[in-house]
């Protein structure tokens, strides 16, 4: 495949760069509130113990961004391009987490306008593959756009579990931007 899973690109207010080994305490510093996990299966993944497992299966995938303020330099979370599970010529983002502190404005919406520009230089879609409980994330997707096209049962590296599917193309994208 033709795609850069690990990009560094510069936006208005961050950066997004490939996740490295010593961005452990920054990120984790991200992901130590309980209640960036509420919404999310892994409710305990604010647990040292629990994260640094997750963090080394997120470095091993080579294909996670750490998230970064671009004028602090401050690591304020990451997110990840996968191959979709359904088809590999089709470019997945997910597993995506902010502090708190980054909810409700725009960063989310810099952070995904960001990658999808990424994704959209190389496939005409992107998907993101949702747990149907997490509410939030749904919303936030919607927001993007993206459109929900049913549930499926997939593996996404953690075993088979029933995920929301949602879809954005490019031309939907660029429409949504222009209006």
């Amino acid at each position: 495949m033709d795609f850069d899973f690990q990009p560094y690109i510069i936006g208005e207010t961050l950066v997004v760069r490939p996740l490295k080994a010593d961005d452990f305490d920054g990120l984790y510093l991200a992901a130590s509130d309980p209640l960036v996990w509420a919404g999310h299966p892994a409710k305990d993944r604010h647990e040292k113990e629990v994260f640094r497992p997750y963090f080394d299966m997120l470095l091993a995938t080579e294909a996670t961004v750490v998230v970064l303020e671009k004028s602090t330099g401050k690591v304020i979370g990451c997110s990840r391009y996968y191959e979709a599970p359904t088809s590999d010529q089709d470019i997945s983002i997910g597993y995506t987490f902010l502090e708190r502190a980054c909810w409700g404005g725009t960063v989310n919406a810099e952070l995904k306008s960001l990658m999808m520009g990424h994704v959209f230089k190389f496939r005409p879609e992107v998907w993101f593959h949702i747990d149907p409980t997490n509410i939030r994330s749904q919303k936030a997707t919607a927001k993007l756009g993206a459109v929900n096209m049913g549930e499926e049962e997939l593996d996404l590296g953690t075993g088979a579990a029933r995920w929301m599917c949602f879809r954005l193309t490019s031309s939907d994208w660029e429409e949504k931007e222009t209006t």
